[in-house]
């Protein structure tokens, strides 16, 4: 009898242990950042991994929804800075306490970020329904945030049905019916035909969406939204699409992958060789080295200082720089004049008229 008493205390100290372990999970480890990872690197952590391990992209997987839900767990907790704090402070567990965990089974990846192209949710195999509008927006972003990425936060305020009193004639179609027309004379016609729903009411509610500007991104790529769009009031939202554009820099052009610039020198410069240095989009800088003449319209190429690759973020673009040459405006007198002829040694008296060139 004493055997097994102690047996069951045994039993019941690892479970006591193991549901200690699963209160307390470690997030960063779940969501493979640092601690002093920052919220974008951990938005960017999340959105990469919820690609993967969403449970309708993992059906093989019995444990698919319990991983993705620890994933979204650590999202909720990492991504809110108080809670963050509070974690760091004293683990899972007191936050909950404090009532400030509440995912339930939330998916903040279909919530937050969009569905990126994927088909979440098995609507392969669902029977058409009606749908609502969809609803086209441009989303304008700087050549910075495509360079280096972004999280931007957006408010919809959109209509939602809600139930109201009464009922309403719903689903309506066209059957074909016989009527009877006298003795021995009928005739076929078609008939409206509805059905009697509960009544809905059209209710504003103001949603936080959050879109990656993904690195490398294109101008025109759209991101979507599923039922983000106008309401159906006998089917299912539309969708919400927002599309990427790109908004002009003051310093940089961009095509495709690659960047292109134009650099001022001085007459001075473009004579005897220089060294400068570019701020790039994200701050670090692009050295110059021109230790030979430089004539207005030369072009450098910079491998590898263009824009990141949308399809792979470790390639990058090439970065074209153009010189204009800026000529001194002041008068030189005879004798300066005599010096700049003697360094340059060149002949005055060959003057080429060249034409228009088309």
């Amino acid at each position: 009898m004493v055997r097994h008493k102690f047996l069951l205390s045994i039993i019941l100290q690892i479970a006591l242990l193991s549901v200690i372990a699963s209160a307390n999970r470690d997030f960063y480890k779940i969501l493979g950042v640092t601690k002093s990872a920052t919220k974008n690197e951990i938005k960017k952590a999340y959105r990469n991994q919820a690609k993967t391990m969403h449970p309708d992209k993992n059906k093989d997987d019995p444990n698919a929804s319990e991983k993705f839900a620890d994933l979204s767990a650590a999202y909720e907790i990492l991504s809110d800075d108080d809670k963050r704090k509070l974690y760091d402070r004293c683990g899972e567990e007191c936050v909950k306490k404090e009532g400030m965990f509440d995912n339930n089974g939330m998916d903040p990846f279909a919530s937050f970020f969009g569905d990126f192209g994927f088909n979440f949710g098995g609507n392969d195999q669902r029977q058409e329904v009606h749908k609502g509008a969809n609803i086209v927006i441009d989303l304008y972003a700087s050549l910075e945030e495509m360079y280096t990425g972004n999280f931007v936060e957006i408010t919809r305020n959109k209509p939602v049905l809600k139930p109201a009193s009464g009922t309403r004639k719903c689903n309506c179609r066209q059957e074909m019916v016989t009527r009877n027309l006298g003795p021995g004379r009928f005739q076929m016609m078609q008939q409206t035909v509805c059905d009697e729903c509960p009544n809905i009411k059209l209710v504003n509610e103001e949603k936080l969406l959050e879109v990656e500007i993904e690195t490398g991104v294109q101008d025109g790529h759209e991101q979507k939204f599923v039922a983000e769009g106008e309401p159906h009031m006998d089917g299912e939202p539309g969708d919400l699409i927002l599309k990427i554009k790109q908004m002009p820099h003051p310093k940089f052009e961009r095509r495709g992958d690659d960047l292109y610039t134009n650099v001022t020198i001085s007459l001075q410069d473009a004579l005897i060789g220089f060294s400068m240095e570019i701020v790039h989009l994200d701050g670090h800088k692009v050295s110059i080295v021109r230790e030979k003449v430089t004539w207005p319209g030369a072009r450098i190429r910079k491998k590898g200082e263009g824009m990141p690759s949308f399809e792979n973020n470790n390639l990058f673009g090439t970065l074209y720089i153009t010189f204009d040459v800026e000529f001194p405006k002041q008068d030189f007198t005879d004798e300066q004049k005599e010096k700049i002829k003697e360094i340059l040694v060149q002949e005055s008296n060959n003057k080429v008229y060249n034409g228009i060139r088309m």
